[in-house]
């Protein structure tokens, strides 16, 4: 029950927020720029530019998704979670979905990874997100399901032969390089 309440309590903060930030924006008010960070400790710093970056996030997936990431992988998981919820919850396109699993990535979550990238896969089964395959394909290579990744890259390079990128994924995969 209080995991319940504190989720709540999180989501209605959040809606709030986001409204201010909307608002102020509509207000014409500027964002503060350089003073966010001016004479604070690293810690008030750090909040002060993930509540305006929030702010500033608007309704913009990627862009809440980049604050999401930052709150879950700096240890406040409960806060980062409650952003992707929000985007997940909502009308989630499959790059969200991409970028929800890259956040359990850095993280060390496959579990949870996987299931992201499986509805990102979901979503296109056709494949036409080549780019988006390759990038899963490397993620599976990486923690030792071969058969998986080769399966996703055959479907990029099917599709696009001639993908710089495509090559990259792959030597990243075989060497250990976290890709970017």
């Amino acid at each position: 029950m209080k995991t319940g309440l504190a989720v709540a309590l999180a989501a209605g903060c959040l809606i709030l927020g986001v409204a201010a930030g909307v608002a102020a924006k509509q207000r014409g008010e500027k964002a503060p720029g350089i003073e966010v960070m001016r004479g604070k400790t690293p810690k008030e710093a750090a909040q002060a530019a993930l509540d305006e970056a929030q702010k500033l996030a608007g309704s913009g997936s990627w862009e809440l998704l980049g604050v999401a990431r930052v709150y879950y992988l700096s240890g406040d998981k409960a806060r980062g979670q409650a952003l992707i919820d929000q985007v997940v919850n909502g009308k989630p396109e499959a790059s969200d979905w991409q970028r929800v699993g890259q956040i359990y990535v850095e993280a060390k979550e496959n579990q949870r990874a996987e299931e992201a990238f499986q509805k990102v896969l979901a979503a296109d089964p056709k494949g036409s997100d080549d780019t988006g395959r390759a990038e899963i394909g490397a993620w599976y290579i990486t923690i030792g399901q071969r058969d998986k990744g080769e399966e996703l890259f055959a479907q990029a390079f099917a599709r696009n032969p001639d993908e710089t990128w495509h090559y990259l994924r792959v030597a990243e995969a075989f060497l250990g390089v976290t890709p970017r």
